[in-house]
């Protein structure tokens, strides 16, 4: 998460008025972050716009004593002060003044966006803009109805139904994969421009579906799911769902939020695997195939993709693009570990160098392996596009020339993709360059 810098204050301009500060309006003090990765165990707050803040034990105090000790009638603000400076150190088992809490409030927590500056200022509006992350979003369902539908179907985390579900996904897949032909049904479809289309509605129907998972399970461990909409990840349009209250949640209740999608998943195909014993509709078995195609993808941990959030949940690290370049520094260029590798407890910090390590090349292959492609998919999105002209030049179907529009547009956005991710990673590289170049920038001292 990036943090601005608090505003300088020029040298010829005489001093601000000092106040209490304050909790910024619409935060909320959430608590410790239970089962982290971290040798201090921090604590978060929520800020007004839902996202959360990590912050040390000691910050956190300050910002709890502010919001607890309001000033007195007749008290002056030095007064208000030493006494939250006193009740920091009985808490914290450390001994602080009223300036130094006056410190930490401006070069820490007002920055972050969680109190006021000492001088009244209010805090910037912090927005995280994580690397790789969700783009241009749109909420299309609000936090009731994300509520509502999420009680809706409450009753499957109950350990009974859980079970019985699970075992009918087992049993239905295992029922497809060995005993229909797949092979035979993919053919019979793609002849079909109404199958493709039924096929890739059915796709989007389960990837809604996984989203009411998340929802479902954050209601169910007795957290508020957030809004839910569309964005773009890369260049793919993609649902999602707001679950960062999850991180009220233990280990346990943040995984059953990971996992609860591709759960859904799963009782869709059963779903689709009960409609083709009724119906014997072969395109059925096609978008279960799909559907098995959409879990693989949202397991992978390469991506922000579920599996990537089952592992930071399973090591209690929130971030674990944020380590990439600490790690790599450390390995490749030899040099001392960063503070944020020193803030992990050992065995975090083992699984983050492993992520790391495999990721970073497995990246690179799929870029380059993407790279080594874009000669022919050029060719074939030229291809696509000519019997497209040729098809509405010969009086084809609009179904026809929809499914034609639909192929070319999956034909082009990995390449719109290719050029997004090389851009970010040089962006990325730049900025470490000029960091690297600069050197670390000198920590201002307080006043003694």
């Amino acid at each position: 998460m990036s943090r601005p810098a608090a505003p300088d204050v020029a040298g010829d301009e005489p001093p601000a008025a000092l106040t209490l500060p304050t909790l910024a309006e619409g935060t909320e003090l959430v608590g410790e972050f239970k089962n982290s990765g971290y040798r201090e165990q921090p604590h978060l707050v929520s800020l007004p716009n839902r996202q959360l803040v990590r912050l040390p034990p000691v910050l956190f105090l300050v910002a709890k004593a502010l919001h607890e000790h309001e000033p007195r009638a007749g008290e002056d603000v030095q007064a208000a002060l030493d006494r939250v400076a006193v009740a920091v150190s009985a808490a914290a088992g450390a001994r602080l003044t009223g300036e130094q809490v006056v410190y930490l409030v401006d070069r820490k927590l007002a920055p972050l966006g969680v109190t006021t500056y000492s001088d009244g200022t209010p805090p910037p509006v912090v927005k995280a803009d994580p690397f790789l992350a969700l783009r241009f979003k749109i909420a299309v369902f609000p936090e009731s109805v994300t509520w509502f539908v999420g009680g809706l179907f409450c009753w499957l985390f109950r350990p009974v139904a859980l079970l019985l579900m699970i075992a009918a996904v087992v049993a239905g897949e295992a029922w497809v994969l060995t005993t229909r032909s797949l092979a035979l049904a993919m053919q019979h479809t793609i002849m079909n421009p109404v199958s493709i289309l039924l096929i890739m509605g059915l796709g989007i129907a389960s990837a809604a579906f996984h989203e009411i998972g998340h929802a479902t399970a954050c209601r169910y461990g007795g957290v508020r799911p957030g809004v839910m909409g569309c964005g773009i990840y890369l260049v793919w349009p993609a649902f999602y769902t707001d679950i960062t209250e999850s991180y009220r949640l233990g280990r346990g209740g943040r995984l059953r939020a990971d996992l609860a999608g591709v759960y859904f998943n799963g009782i869709f195909i059963v779903g689709l695997t009960l409609l083709y014993l009724q119906t014997g509709f072969e395109p059925l078995l096609v978008a279960v195939l799909y559907v098995n195609l959409e879990i693989f993808q949202q397991l992978l941990p390469t991506l922000r993709f579920d599996g990537y959030y089952i592992m930071s949940d399973l090591i209690g690290v929130p971030d674990l693009f944020r380590y990439i370049g600490p790690i790599l520094r450390r390995t490749l260029l030899r040099r001392p570990a960063d503070a944020r590798l020193d803030d992990l407890k050992r065995w975090p910090q083992f699984f983050v160098a492993l992520w790391v390590l495999t990721i970073v090349p497995l990246l690179a292959f799929q870029l380059v392996l993407i790279a080594t492609q874009v000669p022919n998919l050029v060719a074939k999105d030229w291809w696509m596009m000519r019997r497209l002209a040729a098809e509405a030049a010969g009086g084809a179907g609009p179904l026809q020339l929809i499914t034609s529009s639909l192929q070319i547009v999956l034909l082009v956005l990995p390449l719109l993709g290719l050029a997004m991710i090389l851009f970010q990673l040089a962006r990325g590289l730049v900025r470490l360059l000029i960091r690297y170049v600069n050197g670390p920038a000198p920590e201002p001292v307080p006043d003694a």
